[in-house]
């Protein structure tokens, strides 16, 4: 689709929001080493009005990547630290009496919690039991909390961005499918190659201290949100992002056969609005005025891994959810309903394209 299909406002738009992207991960780059595709999940996250779950092991920069983004985009930060005994009230906010020395009338006063932030860091998530973890579900959801009976806004734009370790469980509580399934993206974190983490010693060891400057306001990041959304998506795209979703389901029609031998549940309908929300922010960070099927398998990964619940066959073989994914990328023929060929007699070999 070229440019001159769409409205002259929403061309600048576009044109606006890939000069953002280039900005900001120029600022991030002063920052952080390497994990281009962590920021660019991040940002593709951000712009779709989604929230994301960072899966690393500690010491991979996860905090202060985020700490680092909101600060580039000028906006409010804020940091729960999650432990076993932080109550709802501590994420939330809570009510108390306060007197009027003046007039000696009380009044409830709720002051607010640390939800009440345009990009809110959830550390740790899974170290607080399911009570708490459900007090934000409200709030990635609805952008509001509810105390007390009483509604509370959230501000526009609102950011949750949570940090889980996938080595130490111990005293761990694993997020429940429902609160997993809030999260747009679950974005892996890996370790960085040989050179990047030579920089990384070379940055944090000398007397600088790197800083970045803000480039886009949250009146300017809500604009650029709803632009994402009006940007066109072809419906051979859409069907696509369809048949990644639905053929993930084991008891699906169609269904491949290592689906129905290796996953128990397949993705839901949020998974295809993710990836065509997903799709469409990809597509404008790069510059492009519509959606292709190359921005839906960009976004596969971080979409569905945390959808895809494999079994216990899955599990003594020693298949993942990102391994069931490859192989419906694979199979799934984007120009079309069609499937390409067998791919599950060759799923167990460790090249695939091996017979």
């Amino acid at each position: 689709m070229e440019p001159s299909t769409l409205a002259e406002d929403d061309v600048r738009a576009v044109q606006r929001l890939n000069e953002a992207y280039r900005a900001i991960t120029e600022q991030l780059a002063r920052v952080i080493v390497g994990q281009e595709q962590v920021i660019e999940e991040l940002l593709v996250a951000m712009f779709a009005r989604g929230h994301c779950l960072l899966v690393g092991v500690p010491g991979l920069a996860k905090t202060l990547m985020i700490r680092t983004l909101a600060d580039s985009l000028s906006l409010e930060f804020s940091r729960i630290q999650f432990t076993p005994d932080l109550m709802p009230s501590d994420i939330t906010g809570t009510e108390f009496i306060q007197e009027d020395k003046g007039t000696g009338v009380r009044e409830l006063r709720f002051v607010r919690g640390p939800v009440f932030a345009n990009v809110v860091l959830a550390d740790e998530i899974n170290r607080t039991p399911p009570k708490t973890q459900a007090a934000l579900l409200e709030a990635m959801q609805e952008h509001q909390v509810t105390v007390a009976g009483k509604k509370y806004p959230l501000s526009e734009p609102f950011f949750v961005l949570a940090t889980q370790n996938p080595i130490e469980q111990e005293g761990t509580y694993p997020l429940p499918e429902a609160q997993l399934d809030r999260f747009m993206f679950n974005t892996f974190v890996d370790y960085p190659d040989e050179a990047e983490e030579l920089e990384i010693i070379k940055r944090t060891t000398a007397d600088v201290v790197a800083t970045v400057s803000p480039t886009l306001s949250g009146e300017q990041i809500v604009e650029l949100q709803r632009i994402v959304r009006r940007v066109p998506v072809a419906e051979h795209v859409a069907r696509y992002a369809l048949r990644l979703v639905r053929l993930s389901r084991p008891k699906a029609s169609g269904a491949p056969d290592f689906v129905r031998e290796y996953v128990s549940w397949g993705a839901g309908p949020r998974a295809s609005q993710y990836l065509v929300l997903g799709a469409k922010a990809r597509a404008v960070l790069y510059g492009r005025y519509y959606a292709a099927t190359e921005d839906i398998r960009a976004v596969a990964h971080p979409v569905l891994r945390h959808r895809i619940l494999t079994n216990f066959n899955a599990e003594a073989e020693g298949i993942k959810p990102d391994d069931v994914v490859d192989r419906l990328v694979a199979f799934v023929d984007e120009d079309g309903p069609e499937i390409r060929g067998e791919l599950a007699k060759v799923f167990r070999s460790a090249d695939p394209g091996q017979d």
